[in-house]
């Protein structure tokens, strides 16, 4: 069984850019939650009832096509939000399926949009954050198109290690084929050329990250163009004043409130796979 407890600072980047006041508001409608790999959150025109606060797990945005397969057009961690409409009662065209297991907060879509029409500063965050995730949207593209298989492999493996906050986490070879638009053979032999450079490790569904530097001199550069621009949304907040600078991707624990008992992180916990 799964527990958690919510500190003053969650391990949520958008959430803790949120004015103190409105964060405050915020937490009494949020829901902690532990998703499984492979957790579908919504589907392609299905009605959004939730919108999610990832943690320390990363769920991806997919699109299915007719014969089964999926492709990856993004990916969201602690940095950012899960299941935003553009109205009240909305759907979106993607599946959101959980890809490395972990902690989200939950809230009801009718709250969040009540919470985000309530403060100017909000809807502020909001709309910097899904600029930068229309940007993801588009510089994954471009890579998927020209970029080799490592290269796409060892962005993927950063991305989501910023997320996750530490260096081994659960993915098998054959989700991983499926977010990367390859086959699990391809997908095989350049893990396999990674792992032989010395810069990862790869045993029965786990990975572990032993070289980063390495893998950053692997990857293309949309890994840097990526987090750039999300890392653009807090440094947006900042620079109005919203909160104190602190580093990005990093677990930060913060004593709970007096007199409030409520939902942090623990460590990631790894769910058992086999490729």
């Amino acid at each position: 069984m799964h527990t958690i407890e919510l500190a003053e600072n969650t391990t949520n980047q958008l959430l803790d850019a949120l004015p103190v006041a409105a964060r405050d508001e915020w937490f009494a409608s949020l829901t902690p939650s532990f998703l499984e790999i492979k957790t579908v959150l919504f589907e392609p025109g299905q009605i959004i009832e939730h919108v999610y606060f990832p943690l320390n797990g990363v769920i991806s945005l997919v699109t299915p096509l007719e014969d089964g397969a999926i492709v990856e057009v993004a990916t969201v961690g602690n940095e950012g939000i899960v299941g935003v409409p553009l109205v009240v009662g909305g759907s979106l065209a993607v599946r959101a399926i959980s890809q490395v297991p972990g902690w989200v907060l939950r809230m009801e879509a009718t709250a969040f949009d009540e919470a985000i029409q309530a403060e100017p500063a909000v809807r502020r965050i909001l709309s910097d954050y899904l600029q930068a995730l229309f940007g993801q949207v588009a510089q994954a593209a471009a890579c998927n198109r020209l970029h080799s298989n490592e290269e796409r492999l060892s962005r993927w493996l950063l991305m989501t290690r910023d997320r996750v906050g530490v260096d081994e986490f659960t993915i098998t070879h054959e989700f991983l084929g499926q977010m990367l638009g390859s086959r699990r053979a391809t997908v095989t032999l350049s893990a396999g050329i990674l792992q032989a450079a010395g810069l990862i490790k790869y045993r029965r569904g786990v990975i572990t990250i032993v070289d980063r530097p390495g893998l950053e001199s692997v990857s293309c550069e949309c890994y840097g163009v990526i987090k750039s621009e999300l890392d653009s949304v807090i440094d947006k907040a900042e620079r109005r004043g919203r909160l104190p600078a602190h580093p990005r991707t990093q677990s930060r624990a913060t004593p709970a409130r007096k007199g409030r008992r409520q939902p942090a992180a623990p460590p990631p916990t790894r769910a058992s796979a086999r490729d």
